[in-house]
C-alpha cells in the first residue's frame, strides 16, 4: 500500500541528508484516524447544542463542547443522492450531475477522486458502515465499486428502514434488530480487533495493521422521515424508542401550518405544485400525526447520541480518544409542516442549514474557536479531512479548507454560499437556486412544467399500471431533461419568481423583502448568485455513466447471452 512506499522514500531522504552531513527534519506525529458521522433528514435545531430543550443529547452536546461547532453550516442540495455525492465529491451538484431523477450514476475516475478513494490511496485502512444512496460505476448500485473501494463495508445500498435486517442480507447476521443497533454492532467489529467477527460484515483484509491510521464514515438512515415510519415499537426494541418522550406533549413548529388552515401558500402554485407532493410527507397535514412524528424522531437522535457516547467511550478504552478527529454533520433537513411544508428539496434554511461538529483531539481550548458562525458547507468536509491528513486536496474539489478555522487562524472562508435544487419532477418541487452573505439571502425559481404526480396516480389506477415503477423509474429521456435543468440558466432561460430574506433579522424566512430591496442590494445578490452557478457549473462535462431502466435492461439481455 501507499503508506509502505511513504515510509520508504522518508528512509531514502534521510539516509541522502545524512550522507550530505545535513541534519534530518524533526519526526512528524503520527498520522491521526478520522471518523465522520452523517445522519440523514437533521435539520440544525435538534440536538440540545443547537437550541432544543426536548430531546437528550448529552454526548453530541459534549462532543461540540470539546471540539468546535459550526453555527452555520449548509449542505449544497437538499436531498439525499446528490448532497451525499457531494460529500464524497466535494462538489455542487451542477458539476457532478447525480441525482434521482438524472438518469446516472458516478463514473469511476469520478469517484476515484472522492475522500474515501483518496484516503485509501494515502495507507488509510477505510470501513464504511450504514447507508450509501449514492449510484457508483456501470449499473450504479449493483456495480459492486464502492464496496471495493473500502477495506471493511457494513452498509446497504437506498433506505435502510428502522429494522433494516429485514431488507439488507449484509446485515442479518447482527444481534440487534433496530439500524442505530446494527450499526453500532458494525463500529465496534471495525475499531476492536479483540472483538469476535462480526457475520456478514465484508472485509478486504484479515484484519487492520496495528500501527496503520484508519478512517470510517458512520452514515444513518435516520432521523429520516422514511425510516423513523417503519418504527413498530417491537418488545425487542430499546426502552427509548417504545416510551421516551411519549409523556411530553411535543410542541408544533413555529409557524406551523395544518394543511386544511393553509389561506395562503409559501410558494405560488404555478412554481411549486404542493398538492403533489409525496405521501410519505403527510404527516405534516395533522398536529397529531405530527407530533408522532417528531417523538419518533427525537428517539432516533436519542439512539444516535448513545452511539456516539458508545463510540467514544470504545475510543477511550483502545487509547484511540487522542489520535481520532470526528466529524458530525447530516446531509439535508426536514420540513415539519412549517408553512404547510412537508418534506425537503427546496433552497430554505430549514432544509439546507445543518448541524456540523469537527472534534480535534489535539487542538487546545486556547487554539480552537469553541464555535464558529462561518459560512460553510458540508463539500467542505473532504477537503478538511485530507488538508488534516496532510493528502493533497484534487483539483476537482469545489469546498474550502476549514483547517485554519479549526485552529483559530481565519474566521470565513467564503463571502458568500450558494445552494440549489435540480430535483425538480412530477412530485410538485421547483427548480431553484440560492446565494446568502450571512445577512441576506436571495432565492429564484424557473418554470415549473412537470408532469403532475397525481394525473400519474389516476392513470394508473384506471389503467392498472404499476404504480412505483411510473412514478420512481428513470428512463434515457430523463437524462435530457435533467441537462436541460443544468444548462438552462446559461441559455438564456429567466427565473419566474424571487424571494429575499433578512436572515440576521428574519432567520425562518417569513417575510419575503422582494420588492423593497433597493437596486444596488438586489443587484449584488443576482450578481453574486451567477457568479456561484457559474462557479459550480465548472467547465468539464460531469464524469457520469447512464444509469437509467433501458440501461439496466440492456445490461440483463447482455448477461443472458
Amino acid at each position: 500500500m501507499l503508506y509502505k512506499h511513504q515510509l520508504l522514500s522518508t528512509l531514502t531522504l534521510l539516509w541522502s541528508m545524512i550522507m550530505m552531513g545535513q541534519s534530518p527534519p524533526p519526526t512528524s506525529a503520527a498520522p491521526l484516524n478520522y471518523i465522520f458521522i452523517l445522519t440523514d433528514d437533521q435539520s440544525y435545531g435538534s440536538m440540545g447544542c443547537t437550541g432544543n430543550d426536548w430531546v437528550q443529547t448529552p454526548n453530541l452536546d459534549q462532543l461540540a463542547a470539546e471540539g468546535i461547532l459550526f453555527t452555520n453550516a449548509h449542505v449544497t442540495s437538499a436531498i439525499c443522492t446528490p448532497s451525499r455525492a457531494s460529500i464524497f465529491l466535494s462538489q455542487f451538484e451542477r458539476k457532478h450531475g447525480v441525482n434521482f431523477n438524472s438518469g446516472t450514476s458516478l463514473a469511476p475516475e469520478a469517484w476515484a477522486q472522492s475522500y474515501p478513494v483518496q484516503m485509501r490511496e494515502a495507507g488509510y485502512y477505510t470501513g464504511y458502515i450504514g447507508k450509501n444512496h449514492t449510484p457508483i460505476g456501470e449499473g450504479g448500485y449493483e456495480s459492486g465499486l464502492m464496496e471495493e473501494g473500502f477495506d471493511y463495508w457494513y452498509a446497504g445500498h437506498g433506505h435502510l428502514t428502522f429494522y433494516p435486517k429485514s431488507r439488507h442480507k449484509i446485515f442479518k447476521g447482527a444481534q440487534a434488530d433496530t439500524q442505530v443497533e446494527v450499526m453500532q454492532e458494525g463500529m465496534i467489529d471495525f475499531l476492536d480487533p479483540n472483538q469476535e467477527r462480526l457475520e456478514g460484515a465484508l472485509q478486504f483484509l484479515e484484519e487492520r495493521p496495528k500501527e496503520q491510521p484508519f478512517m470510517l464514515p458512520l452514515c444513518f438512515n435516520l432521523p429520516h422521515s422514511a425510516s423513523t415510519r417503519t418504527m413498530e415499537q417491537r418488545p425487542t426494541d430499546p426502552e427509548i424508542y417504545r416510551s421516551l418522550y411519549r409523556d411530553l406533549e411535543m410542541p408544533l413548529p413555529e409557524h406551523y401550518l395544518a394543511k386544511a388552515d393553509i389561506q395562503q401558500p409559501k410558494l405560488p402554485p404555478e412554481v411549486h405544485h404542493a398538492w403533489d407532493r409525496q405521501t410519505g410527507y403527510d404527516f405534516v397535514d395533522e398536529p397529531a400525526s405530527l407530533r408522532e412524528r417528531y417523538t419518533r424522531q427525537l428517539q432516533a437522535m436519542t439512539g444516535i447520541d448513545n452511539l456516539v457516547g458508545e463510540l467514544r467511550s470504545r475510543l477511550a478504552k483502545l487509547q484511540l480518544t487522542e489520535k481520532t478527529v470526528i466529524v458530525f454533520t447530516s446531509d439535508h433537513g426536514l420540513f415539519m409542516g412549517q408553512f404547510g411544508l412537508g418534506g425537503k428539496a427546496l433552497c430554505y434554511e430549514q432544509v439546507t442549514h445543518v448541524p456540523m461538529i469537527i472534534y480535534h483531539p489535539q487542538l487546545s481550548p486556547e487554539e480552537r474557536p469553541a464555535s464558529s458562525h462561518a459560512l460553510v458547507q458540508t463539500i467542505d468536509i473532504a477537503p478538511t479531512l485530507l488538508s488534516l491528513a496532510g493528502i493533497p486536496i484534487p483539483a476537482s474539489m469545489q469546498g474550502k479548507d476549514l483547517s485554519q478555522i479549526l485552529h483559530g487562524k481565519e474566521k470565513a472562508v467564503r463571502e458568500f454560499l450558494f445552494t440549489e435544487n435540480l430535483w425538480s419532477t412530477k412530485f410538485g418541487n421547483p427548480r431553484c437556486e440560492s446565494i446568502q452573505n450571512g445577512k441576506w439571502k436571495y432565492i429564484r425559481y424557473y418554470k415549473n412544467e412537470n408532469p403532475s404526480a397525481l394525473n400519474i396516480i389516476q392513470a394508473a389506477k384506471d389503467m392498472k399500471l404499476p404504480l412505483n415503477k411510473l412514478l420512481y423509474q428513470v428512463n434515457d429521456q430523463d437524462i435530457a431533461r435533467y441537462r436541460y435543468f443544468v444548462e438552462a440558466p446559461f441559455r438564456g432561460e429567466e427565473a419566474v419568481y424571487e424571494e429575499l430574506f433578512h436572515l440576521s433579522k428574519d432567520p425562518q424566512e417569513t417575510s419575503n423583502l422582494i420588492q423593497e430591496a433597493t437596486p444596488a442590494l438586489l443587484g449584488e445578490m443576482k450578481a453574486a448568485l451567477d457568479q456561484a452557478l457559474r462557479d459550480a457549473r465548472g467547465t468539464e462535462a460531469p464524469k457520469v455513466l447512464r444509469y437509467t431502466q433501458e440501461s439496466k435492461l440492456e445490461a440483463q439481455l447482455k448477461a443472458q447471452k
